[in-house]
């Protein structure tokens, strides 16, 4: 059984004590296109009403509809509360400025009471089923019928929000691992539950205890299966879709946690805001498995391509257009400004890197910016140490700082040597103060006591 560490205590307690953020509201328009149905019908289950809400409390020009698919969502699932959550957010869009003129959301919605009350019961019924399921098997050390209940307390506890209990039940499950098939289903668990919560402090860590569980399981069953020698062979004639990198590689995590054109979005913008040309070229555009996330999102390969063509104006158009649909993403929404800061920077700097001198009108030109938007962007870089170069502001002109290199291989030719001539005048000294006899030497006891030190292990040894 592999050692897997449990989630703290108060990493739990916030899943029952998370509040949502206040959020700005975001345009819908014909400048920040949005097509809802089209983006909620990548996605179900819980998954999908949690990005319902998100959108009800950030876009109220369609939050009547948001709050449509999200009751008709919500009703399929085993968790009341989100009838109640879906209202307040729709409270909470009417209460901004932009949300004056909201429908009622008795006008909207109708709530199923009697829904409510029998998903209720059922839910009430299951969970004393499972746990004097759990209390027998405990009372009889029944370690697999243990682990199982376990297990499907962890699921009740997730399907009905009570996320603070699932969490617990799944990391129990480590007490009762007996295989690595074991270890890697208590580790899925725990990834779905911390990534559909947001929580990405533990996700590294238990994606490495699954690759662990993954190669262990796979030996054994190699182990197991007569013919080992062929099954490797047979299990790549069985998947060339993985090969190939298919999104459904993903498995059943497409639409239940994450949508094939989120990998597309999240790694875009990441890529373009910290790598280089050529490794944006290597890894996303010449990137098979990539390629394939890429055409979920059409918009997504024009970024790049105009990125790749230094068509800033264009890629900083794009991810403007394009923003409301960052903005609304349930994990990327807190990180769109800090990438988009990154990513606008970097493209200053590339711009710049060929020049000495060039015109802030003609910068404000190719970035589609004003001019002080531009000298603004300019002075930050340059006091930040990303570009080398002063600022005319009564001209406005950027100059690029002149590098000698003449002077500068000279400079560093003369310290080289300084350092050569240090040195060896240290030597002679030292060479001069033997010749001299003038070198400090411990006293005759401690040299005898040395010696004695040094010639004990070799008497030692001849004794044995």
């Amino acid at each position: 059984m592999m050692d897997v560490d449990p989630i703290d205590s108060e990493i739990a307690n916030q899943y029952s004590t998370q509040q949502p953020r206040r959020r700005l509201a975001r345009p819908v328009d014909d400048a920040h296109p949005f097509d809802l149905d089209a983006y909620i019908a990548s996605y179900t289950g819980r998954t999908a009403v949690d990005r319902l809400l998100t959108i009800i409390a950030s876009c109220p020009a369609i939050a009547p509809q948001a709050l449509k698919l999200a009751f008709s969502h919500l009703y399929h699932l085993r968790d009341p509360s989100l009838v109640q959550a879906a209202l307040t957010a729709y409270a909470n869009a009417a209460a901004l400025p932009e949300g004056q003129g909201l429908p009622p959301a008795n006008d909207v919605v109708v709530v199923d009471t009697a829904w409510i009350e029998e998903v209720t019961k059922r839910n009430v019924a299951e969970r004393t089923k499972l746990e004097v399921e759990l209390k027998t098997y405990t009372n009889n050390m029944i370690k697999e019928s243990i682990r199982m209940a376990h297990r499907d307390l962890g699921e009740y506890y997730r399907a009905t929000g009570d996320f603070a209990s699932a969490l617990k039940h799944f990391t129990k499950l480590r007490e009762f691992c007996s295989t690595g098939q074991h270890v890697l289903d208590m580790c899925l668990s725990v990834l779905e539950l911390v990534i559909e919560q947001r929580n990405y402090t533990h996700i590294s860590s238990y994606i490495y205890k699954a690759d662990g569980a993954l190669e262990s399981a796979a030996a054994a069953a190699a182990a197991n299966t007569e013919g080992g020698a062929t099954a490797l062979p047979a299990s790549k004639k069985a998947s060339p879709e993985r090969e190939a990198g298919s999104p459904s590689q993903l498995g059943d995590w497409v639409g239940k946690l994450v949508a094939p054109g989120d990998i597309a979005i999240y790694g875009t913008l990441c890529a373009l805001a910290s790598l280089s040309r050529s490794a944006i070229k290597s890894q996303l555009l010449q990137n098979a498995i990539f390629s394939a996330y890429i055409e979920q999102e059409p918009y997504i390969r024009d970024l790049i391509r105009a990125y790749m063509s230094s068509d800033f104006k264009t890629t900083l158009e794009i991810l403007s257009r394009y923003s409301t649909r960052h903005y609304i993403d349930i994990h990327l929404s807190v990180h769109v400004n800090d990438v988009t800061q990154q990513l606008r920077q970097k493209a200053v700097v590339l711009y710049f890197q060929p020049f000495e001198t060039i015109r802030l009108d003609r910068m404000a030109l190719a970035f589609g910016w004003s001019i002080e938007e531009v000298e603004r962007e300019v002075v930050t870089l340059i006091q930040s140490g990303q570009i080398q170069g002063r600022v005319d502001s009564q001209n406005k002109i950027l100059k690029a700082k002149k590098t000698d290199h003449r002077a500068e291989l000279f400079e560093n030719a003369m310290k080289t040597a300084s350092d050569i001539q240090s040195t060896n005048r240290k030597l002679l000294l030292r060479m001069r103060l033997q010749q001299a006899d003038l070198m400090v030497r411990s006293p005759k006891s401690r040299r005898d006591q040395n010696q004695n030190l040094i010639e004990s292990p070799m008497v030692m040894g001849d004794l044995s």
